[in-house]
């Protein structure tokens, strides 16, 4: 099981903060977790609920991850492991994840599937999620996975659909003329778009779009390049 302590700053003051798996005893915080990072217009009822989160713990622990800030749980991120064939690269969101259920999860599948990423509001500003991220980077390696992926949503992308495409705003933000909220947080963090897929998840800000994006794992050699 994963555990990590060290310090991220708030400004120029040191704050230790821990990553470790997370438990049943977790369950109420990571909602509370949920209902901060995601508030209307997204969907409610795509918040983790009980049974989801059981199946996390129970089905693919390794990939249930949570960060505590002097004690507090102030952010969480779930993955599963799929059979990725880079030659068909589109799903949305419920197909890939089980909605959230994970019960497709395959126990010897070559790609860690990021099904969520949250932080706390209060505390983005520490850097948290870029230790999350990396934290399950090192998950991918220490289980030898060709790569992490994941879909990002485009939340800046209704401002600029009447001018653009999403292939076009994913470019733009790729080549630092827009900032993203979330493209432009993965790309800080390694993270390199492979594709647009439309119908990703009911998500208005994204127009149902999201950015199809991947980290390799620098110590597997893959045949299949997109």
């Amino acid at each position: 099981m994963y555990r990590k302590q060290f310090y991220v700053f708030d400004q120029d003051r040191p704050v230790p903060v821990v990553i470790r798996n997370y438990e049943r005893g977790d369950f109420d915080d990571l909602i509370q977790v949920q209902r901060e990072s995601f508030p209307p217009p997204f969907p409610s009822n795509l918040w983790w609920n009980p049974v989801q989160l059981n199946n996390h713990v129970t089905l693919f622990p390794e990939g249930a991850l949570c960060i505590e800030v002097q004690g507090v749980l102030a952010g969480s991120m779930t993955g599963l492991l799929i059979d990725f064939d880079p030659d068909h690269p589109d799903h949305t969101w419920e197909q890939i994840t089980d909605h959230g259920y994970i019960r497709n999860h395959v126990s010897t599948g070559n790609t860690l599937y990021v099904v969520d990423i949250s932080v706390r509001p209060s505390y983005r500003k520490l850097g948290l999620g870029q230790a999350l991220m990396s934290s399950m980077y090192e998950v991918v390696v220490h289980k030898g996975l060709d790569r992490l992926l994941g879909g990002g949503r485009m939340s800046g992308y209704h401002k600029r659909a009447n001018e653009m495409t999403a292939e076009q705003y994913l470019n733009a933000v790729v080549a630092g003329e827009i900032k993203d909220p979330v493209i432009t947080f993965l790309l800080r963090c390694g993270r390199t778009p492979l594709k647009v897929v439309s119908n990703y998840l009911e998500d208005e800000e994204s127009c149902h779009y999201a950015a199809l994006m991947e980290w390799k794992n620098p110590f597997v050699t893959t045949s299949k390049i997109i």
